[in-house]
């Protein structure tokens, strides 16, 4: 499969076209048909307030809901939105109980933000956070399961993990880890920040008692569309950041889950909304809809990490069974003494790479200092030539750094 051209024509999307873009995963970026739509939308809103919020919001984001239930694999009755995937953890994790010596476990590719959210829900009550040391690079699915079971004790009482990990791009087996952390008694928290729209998804058929997500990135949707998915056992429990009107409702068409997320107040649900049409108009972007896209995304992901690994002359870090539409590979060790330190860039790479490259991706200080890795992500107004001016641009640097 050769990917010489993008797959759409990049005008589709409002990006940048002086800068080659590789960084998608950070904060997705939304089509601009996508955006009209959802400025019509916000006109709606406008033109009568109260009859939309009174009279059309709910009806819309029922159905909002259950359009992405069916992408997902979802019920959408166990389904609601929140802001993003980081909002959806600290729910999960500012609704539960916990009790001294109980122990919370969690990678350590964790997203730093859901990182320092489960350090704060076990600070509240003196629980321990266990922190599962999943190697990269590795070999297999397997080294992942057997890191995260061998820190299974009979104190641990939740599992964080991603389905796709943030820095490194790898695509777990959440599958089996929800199973085997099931057969002993144990709930998973899935933060399902980049899945949907990259991988196939059938959150019912995993089980997980939580799974969040963002719209925003591979769906591409606008920014403030996440979602938390509660197994039905488990609603009771979890109550939104913001309590507001449900709290104290006598429905009783619906469940309080839902009524209480349905409304945290008066915000812009606009991009919650646009959900169904970004779902539709991708679909018809490309013959074969999001199945094809997601095929295209990974096949491309895929060909730019072994071009950039051949170019430098490095070892694949992962199988390509782990790898979706990101992909990770590890960098020259830094030559600064201390950790970078910048407000405008990750690594002092990231500087070069966009002001005498034009390329923006992100270079990360991963495990720790000196270790890094640079992170590309491939959407559907990425081509290989892009990648290929990466790999030449790194191997630039790392020469130029060789020789001083």
């Amino acid at each position: 499969m050769t990917f010489e051209r993008p797959t759409v024509d990049p005008s589709l999307f409002p990006l940048n076209q002086k800068t080659v873009f590789l960084n998608h995963g950070s904060f997705g970026c939304c089509p601009l048909a996508v955006l009209e739509h959802q400025q019509e939308l916000r006109m709606q809103l406008e033109r009568q307030p109260v009859k939309f919020y009174q009279r059309e919001f709910e009806p819309l984001l029922d159905l909002s809901r259950e359009v992405l239930g069916k992408f997902i694999g979802a019920n959408r009755d166990d389904l609601v939105y929140v802001t993003n995937a980081t909002a959806g953890v600290n729910t999960v994790l500012r609704s539960l109980s916990f009790e001294p010596g109980d122990e919370l476990l969690v990678s350590n590719h964790e997203y730093n933000a859901c990182r320092n959210a489960i350090n704060y829900a076990a600070d509240r009550c003196g629980a321990t956070v266990v922190t599962i040391e999943i190697p990269f690079p590795l070999k297999s699915e397997k080294e992942v399961l057997d890191s995260i079971m061998s820190k299974v004790t009979d104190k641990t009482r939740l599992l964080l993990i991603d389905h796709v990990t943030s820095q490194t791009g790898l695509v777990l087996p959440v599958r089996e880890i929800i199973e085997s952390l099931s057969e002993r008694g144990i709930d998973t928290l899935v933060d399902g920040a980049h899945s949907p729209g990259m991988i196939p998804l059938e959150i019912d058929k995993l089980g997980a008692a939580y799974y969040t997500g963002n719209c925003h990135k591979w769906l591409c949707a606008p920014k403030t569309a996440g979602f938390l998915h509660v197994r039905e056992d488990k609603q009771s429990a979890i109550r939104p950041l913001i309590i507001s009107h449900g709290a104290n409702s006598t429905r009783s068409d619906r469940s309080k889950f839902q009524i209480e997320f349905g409304w945290m107040g008066t915000r812009d649900p606009t991009a919650a909304l646009s959900v169904p049409f970004v779902i539709d108009y991708l679909d018809k972007q490309v013959s074969g809809g999001w199945a094809k896209i997601m095929e295209l995304n990974r096949q491309l992901a895929i060909s730019a990490r072994k071009l950039i690994l051949q170019t430098l002359d490095t070892s694949p870090p992962s199988p390509d069974s782990m790898v979706g539409s990101l992909a990770s590979i590890p960098l020259p060790d830094s030559r600064l003494k201390k950790p970078y330190q910048s407000l405008k860039y990750l690594d002092y790479w990231q500087a070069p790479l966009l002001e005498k490259y034009n390329i923006e991706v992100p270079v990360i200080t991963w495990p720790n200092h000196p270790k890094r890795i640079v992170r590309i992500s491939a959407q559907l107004y990425n081509s290989l030539p892009q990648f290929k001016l990466l790999a030449d641009a790194l191997k630039d640097l790392r020469d130029e750094a060789n020789r001083t």
